[in-house]
């Protein structure tokens, strides 16, 4: 196959064109880059006409790109071991935190429960105490039979009040020896 132009791989197109890998990807198995043929140690490598003919523009600026392992070389595809090391330390990170969470939750959880729990005694406290307010309303109610008490009773006797002193002979028309009618009168009160 002879072209003017160079070969580039998927992630060379990528870059140069300004677009993620995944996007050169589907390009080629949608068939858009006919000329694209697979290397055994760089991958697929696309003709730059095919990319032009597809309508790309070289040299645009790339978009950050997430790695697909699919979409590397099998050179590509070895990792650096300081990454290998960064991503078990961010791995781990994420696992402590993540168990800190699972904590978190528990115990949210158990004094919520406890809570629960703490109400619900309560609950049970005032419906006892109002079953026996009720009781005692019921045993202060007379029953419809019965004869109603009195409303009120002093709790001590009344205080002595002395009579009134008898009026004298002089103001009721009396004389010594009795009425002026001829009538004697009671030194007592008449009771009805």
């Amino acid at each position: 196959m002879s072209t003017t132009r160079p070969l580039l791989t998927q992630r060379e197109a990528a870059t140069a064109c300004g677009v993620s890998r995944t996007t050169i990807r589907r390009r080629r198995e949608a068939g858009e880059l006919p000329g694209a043929v697979l290397d055994d140690d760089r991958g697929w490598l696309i003709p730059v006409d095919d990319l032009l003919a597809a309508g790309f523009h070289l040299n645009a600026p790339a978009p950050p790109d997430e790695k697909a392992v699919g979409d590397l070389a099998p050179a590509e595809r070895q990792q650096d071991p300081g990454d290998a090391d960064a991503l078990r330390t961010e791995l781990e990170r994420l696992r402590h935190e993540h168990a800190l969470a699972l904590a978190d939750e528990r115990n949210a959880r158990a004094l919520a429960e406890a809570e629960a729990r703490h109400l619900k005694a309560r609950l049970d406290e005032r419906a006892t105490h109002i079953e026996d307010l009720q009781r005692a309303l019921a045993a202060l109610t007379p029953a419809p039979d019965r004869a109603a008490l009195p409303q009120h009773t002093p709790p001590f006797p009344a205080p002595f009040v002395p009579p009134p002193a008898p009026p004298s002979p002089t103001e009721t028309g009396e004389t010594e020896h009795g009425p002026a009618s001829g009538k004697r009168r009671r030194w007592w009160p008449r009771r009805d």
